[in-house]
C-alpha cells in the first residue's frame, strides 16, 4: 500500500509528456526542499495537529459520555452521535489528503438503514464498521500528529536557522559567537575572518537538514496515507463484498443471455425444421395411396431434414457443453474447435490436471470465442493456441497474424468475454495494434476437483 502511495505520487508529479523524475537537471535530493510537493506535505503535517486535537476532543468526550449513559435511554443517541461525528471528520480528513497528498481515499460503505424514523438511522451507525474504523482514527491520530508536527517542525525550523547562520552572524555577531567583542562597523569583516569555520560548517549543517527535511516529512505523510486509507476508506472485506454482488450479476446476466440465445436457436433453427418435417410427413402420408413415388421422394426430402435438424441439435449442444470437453478434457475439445476455424490453428495444452468444469468450461468457451472472432474478423493466416499452468493460475494465449485493432473498450464480444472472466477472478488482456499480430491472453484461478 506505501509503495502504491509513493508510486501515485511519481504519477501525479511528473511532466506531462514525460515519465515522472525525468527531464531535470538537479537531481531529486537537491529538488525536494523546492518543490511544491515538499510543502503541501508539511502544509498537511502542520494542520494535522489543530484537527487532531478537535478530533480526539470531539471522540473521546462523546464516546464517554454515551459510554456512561448507557445505563439510561441516552447513552445510545449519544455514542451514536460521537460515530456520526467521526464520520464527519473523516470526510475532512479525506479531503485533506485528496488535496495535500494526492491521495485518493473511496468513501466507506454507506449506512445501511433498513427502516425510515431516528431508531433505525441510529442502529445503523453502531452497526456499521466504517464508524468504528472512524472512531479509532480519531483516538491514533492525535499522538502520531503531535510527533509528526514536532519532527517536521523541528527539522524545518533548524534547518532554516542554520542555513541562514551567516545572515545572524552578520546582523548580530555578539549573540553568533563572537563574546560581544565586536559589534560595529568594518569589524564585522575581521569576525567573519576569525570564525570561517564555525560559519561554514554551521551552514552546511542547515543545509543538511534541509534536504533531510522533505524526505523526512514525506515519511511521516506516508504513514497518515496509510491511516486514511486503512481506516476512513471502504474495508477490504465490504470491497470484496461489493465485488462479488457485481460479478454475481455479470453471472446472473451472462446466463440469462445464454438461456436467450439457446431459446432464439431452438425456436429459429431446429424447431421450426421440425415443424416443416411433421407437415412434410403428413402431407407424404397423404399421397402415400394415391402416389406412392411422390410420398417416397417427400419422405426422401424428410429424412434429409432429420439429418439437418440433428446436426444443427448437436452443434447447440455442443454450444451449451461439449461431450468432448466432458470426456477428454481441454485438450482435446480445444483440437475439436479448432478443427472449424478457417485458418490453420496450432494447438498446446501443457496441464499437469484437469481444472474443476467450472473453469475448464470457461477456458473452452473463451478459447472459442476468440477463434470465432480469428475466423470472422482477423484476416490471418496462422492462429494458435496455447494452455498452460503458472503457480495458481490458468493461462490461456490466443496469437493470429491478422490485421489487428482488437479493443475491448469497444463494447465488442472481448467486453463479454472480460466480463465473464472477471466474475470469476479471472483477467483478459489484449494486445492488438493496428496491422497485428493480435495477441489475446487469460488468466483464471487454477482449482481442481478433489
Amino acid at each position: 500500500m506505501a509503495t502504491d502511495y509513493a508510486q501515485g505520487y511519481g504519477r501525479t508529479h511528473g511532466q506531462p509528456g514525460r515519465p515522472a523524475g525525468t527531464g531535470h537537471r538537479l537531481p531529486a535530493a537537491l529538488r525536494a526542499p523546492f518543490e511544491a510537493r515538499a510543502w503541501r506535505e508539511f502544509g498537511h503535517v502542520l494542520l494535522g495537529l489543530p484537527i487532531s486535537v478537535m478530533l480526539f476532543t470531539w471522540a473521546v468526550t462523546m464516546a464517554s459520555l454515551g459510554a456512561g449513559l448507557l445505563v439510561t435511554f441516552l447513552g445510545v443517541p449519544v455514542l451514536a452521535a460521537a460515530l456520526a461525528g467521526c464520520r464527519g471528520f473523516g470526510v475532512l480528513e479525506r479531503t485533506r489528503a485528496r488535496a495535500l497528498l494526492r491521495l485518493e481515499v473511496a468513501d466507506p460503505e454507506p449506512l445501511r438503514v433498513t427502516k425510515p424514523g431516528a431508531l433505525a438511522w441510529m442502529g445503523a451507525v453502531l452497526k456499521s464498521g466504517a464508524s468504528w474504523r472512524h472512531l479509532l482514527y480519531a483516538v491514533v491520530q492525535l499522538p502520531w500528529a503531535v510527533f509528526s508536527f514536532a519532527v517536521a517542525l523541528s527539522f524545518w525550523s533548524v534547518g532554516l536557522t542554520l542555513l541562514t547562520y551567516p545572515l545572524w552572524f552578520w546582523a548580530a555577531p555578539a549573540h553568533a559567537g563572537t563574546g560581544g567583542l565586536q559589534l560595529y562597523g568594518d569589524a564585522h569583516h575581521d569576525v567573519y575572518l576569525d570564525n570561517p569555520f564555525e560559519i561554514t560548517g554551521t551552514a552546511l549543517v542547515g543545509l543538511l537538514f534541509i534536504l533531510v527535511a522533505p524526505w523526512l516529512v514525506r515519511a511521516l505523510t506516508t504513514v497518515d496515507g496509510l491511516l486514511v486509507r486503512g481506516l476512513l476508506g471502504p474495508s477490504p472485506l465490504s470491497a470484496r463484498v461489493v465485488e462479488l454482488e457485481s460479478d454475481r450479476g455479470v453471472v446472473v446476466d451472462t446466463a440469462a443471455a445464454d438461456l436467450r440465445r439457446i431459446e432464439r436457436d431452438l425456436h429459429d433453427g431446429a424447431q421450426a425444421r421440425l415443424v416443416g418435417l411433421a407437415m412434410d410427413l403428413g402431407l407424404a402420408r397423404e399421397k402415400l395411396q394415391e402416389d406412392p413415388r411422390a410420398a417416397a421422394r417427400m419422405v426422401e426430402e424428410a429424412h434429409g431434414e432429420v439429418k439437418t435438424a440433428l446436426q444443427e441439435l448437436r452443434d447447440l449442444a455442443r454450444g451449451i457443453h461439449p461431450a468432448v470437453l466432458t470426456d477428454r478434457g481441454l485438450d482435446a475439445a480445444l483440437s475439436s474447435v479448432a478443427s472449424r476455424c478457417t485458418v490453420p490453428v496450432r494447438v498446446e495444452v501443457d496441464l499437469p490436471a484437469r481444472p474443476v468444469p467450472a473453469i475448464e468450461g470457461i477456458a473452452y468457451f473463451t478459447v472459442s470465442e476468440l477463434l470465432q472472432n480469428i475466423s470472422k474478423h482477423s484476416r490471418a493466416r496462422t492462429a494458435s493456441v496455447d494452455v498452460w499452468r503458472s503457480a495458481d493460475r490458468l493461462m490461456l494465449q490466443v496469437t493470429d497474424d491478422g490485421v489487428g485493432g482488437a479493443d475491448v473498450s469497444r463494447g465488442t464480444g472481448l467486453a463479454g468475454l472480460a466480463g465473464r472472466l472477471d466474475a470469476v477472478d479471472g483477467i483478459l488482456m489484449v494486445d492488438s495494434p493496428a496491422g497485428g499480430p493480435t495477441r489475446v491472453t487469460a488468466e483464471l484461478p487454477w482449482r481442481t476437483s478433489a
